[in-house]
């Protein structure tokens, strides 16, 4: 297992440009299923999570065919089986994706429980609720989500009790070749919810309302095959600027979407960054100065996102000032506190909110990630302090950031991957 060996201290610094997002890719992969016809999908990042979902196609029988610039075309139409194993699952949570389409397209599905989800665990039992009102029968036993339905699914009036990304996806999808009419209301509004809907309706989905919370689809008959590029990924745009604005850098991230990141991008600005931005291009130049704390909440897009917290904190952790961050979406997200404190900065946690009082400069020391964006923070942290930081257990970074320390080495950091 390998481990990230950071000199701190640099000053990031030049151009890189960011991969498609994991977020939107994963569910358009799903999406493939629901056509017979090929379809190719561009602009997918290179990253396990990525590999895994590909695996699981190749687990029901697909064989998809991938290009030298990792442009993958789907074609479902030698599907064999209708099983998505624990094997997989485990590792990656965005595999109960295919529940929808194979249900929806073949008329059953059996999909293992996300690695150590019980039924309890809202989110999930959303997927299922909302399927079973469509006409799908559903039982849950030996970890397995066992789903059929005779004939064609229905069209049904749904509201989603809480917010849920995956389950606005898994519904949407399953609803595009459902007999009528369906209305998802409360419906995830992110724009990679946005992104999916926009490959659905190029493969002849009938979808509209996307980005709003209430979004219609009306079934259609059979969707056909179509050539897709998924978004740029806003998280790792975000990721690498707060990184820059922490090392009182000056980058500039091309091929991504500032019309999406106006939150962070705000929040950025009142840190003492000075933000450009182009159709397609984010420049931020801290002019050598030491950024100010902000304070945040995190809540469904389109407010500030859950998975940049951390990294504001790190950044908050080197700031002028004092920051409060609140956590209203995840409980227990706030497992990379406790390493940076180790690093020497000042935070505690009182119930859902961290207070962060700024310190001139963090101290190296071996760090351990506990979540893919836990990772990135300690990542930061490494880069803003004196001397050495070693962050072990990188197989989460991994999980959502292409080539992380290649890119930060392109940006003048001294960052290197070592053995553990």
């Amino acid at each position: 297992m390998d481990k990230l060996l950071i000199q701190g201290g640099v000053s990031l610094k030049g151009e890189i440009r960011i991969a498609g997002a994991k977020n939107s890719a994963l569910p358009i992969l799903a999406a493939t299923l629901l056509t017979h016809d090929t379809v190719k999908v561009c602009n997918l990042p290179h990253l396990y999570d990525i590999t895994t979902m590909i695996e699981l196609m190749g687990c029901l029988g697909v064989e998809p065919i991938i290009d030298e610039k990792l442009n993958v075309e789907i074609n479902s139409s030698s599907i064999k089986h209708f099983n998505a194993p624990y094997e997989l699952v485990k590792t990656m949570r965005a595999s109960i994706l295919v529940l929808g389409p194979l249900l929806s397209r073949y008329g059953q599905a059996e999909v293992a429980l996300p690695g150590g989800c019980a039924i309890g665990s809202r989110p999930v039992n959303l997927h299922i609720s909302a399927l079973q009102m469509m006409g799908a029968d559903i039982t849950v036993e030996n970890g397995y989500i066992k789903a059929s339905v005779k004939g064609r699914l229905k069209g049904a009036h749904i509201f989603m009790d809480l917010v849920t990304v995956t389950g606005t996806e898994n519904v949407m999808m399953a609803a595009t070749l459902a007999e009528g009419q369906t209305i998802i209301e409360n419906a995830a509004r992110e724009p990679e919810v946005v992104d999916l809907a926009d490959c659905l309706v190029a493969m002849g989905a009938d979808i509209s309302g996307q980005g709003g919370d209430t979004i219609v689809i009306n079934g259609v008959d059979e969707l056909h095959g179509c050539t897709y590029t998924v978004m740029p990924d806003r998280i790792e745009t975000g990721t690498y600027l707060i990184a820059a604005a922490a090392t009182r850098g000056h980058i500039k991230v091309k091929d991504t979407r500032p019309d999406i990141l106006e939150s962070v991008l705000s929040k950025l600005e009142q840190a003492g960054a000075e933000i450009k931005i182009g159709e397609n291009w984010i420049e931020l130049d801290m002019h050598g100065q030491r950024p100010r704390a902000v304070s945040l909440r995190t809540a469904p897009y389109p407010a500030f996102p859950t998975d940049m917290q951390a990294q504001f904190t790190a950044l908050n952790c080197v700031a002028k000032g004092s920051g409060t961050i609140t956590e209203t979406v995840f409980e227990n997200r706030f497992m990379h506190v406790h390493e940076m404190n180790r690093m020497g900065a000042s935070i505690r946690v009182e119930g859902n909110t961290v207070i962060v009082d700024g310190v001139e400069a963090l101290k190296g020391a071996p760090v351990m990630a506990t979540d893919l964006r836990a990772s990135a923070s300690l990542i930061i942290a490494g880069l803003v302090s004196e001397n050495e930081t070693t962050v072990d257990r990188i197989y989460h970074i991994d999980r959502g950031y292409e080539c992380i320390e290649e890119k930060l080495q392109h940006l003048g950091a001294k960052i290197r991957r070592i053995p553990s």
